[in-house]
């Protein structure tokens, strides 16, 4: 079984930066595609970034050029560096992973394992 845990978020103002952290346990097969999504309230959830199986990367286009998807060696912790914060990034931050093969693909299909979520407010 995966578990999944994010860490990070917290308050900050526009322009600010931000490192989210999600801690990944359980068999490596398993979540060989990981990614952050992100859901405001009265929105739709979006994904924000996803790091595929072949370490391919693929960014929402809200987001391109301000964050950045990364693992460390090992794949047991993903990373969402966030620069340059506006206030429409506020929302819960969730990472998701899977034995995926859909490559950068931003949806949510594939992604078996969700965290609990951290929540990120920008303000203005």
């Amino acid at each position: 079984q995966v578990q999944l845990v994010e860490s990070g978020g917290g308050s900050v103002q526009a322009g600010g930066s931000l490192r989210l952290s999600c801690a990944a346990s359980g068999p490596t097969y398993l979540r060989d595609s990981m990614a952050w999504f992100r859901q405001a309230p009265g929105n739709e959830g979006e994904g924000v970034a996803v790091v595929a199986s072949d370490g391919a990367t693929g960014y929402a286009d809200s987001v391109k050029g301000r964050f950045t998807i990364s693992q460390d060696n090992a794949k047991n912790t993903l990373y969402l560096q966030m620069h340059s914060l506006r206030p429409e990034d506020s929302a819960m931050y969730c990472c998701a992973a899977g034995p995926r093969a859909y490559g950068v693909d931003l949806s949510r299909r594939g992604f078996r394992y969700w965290g609990q979520g951290t929540q990120v407010n920008v303000s203005s």
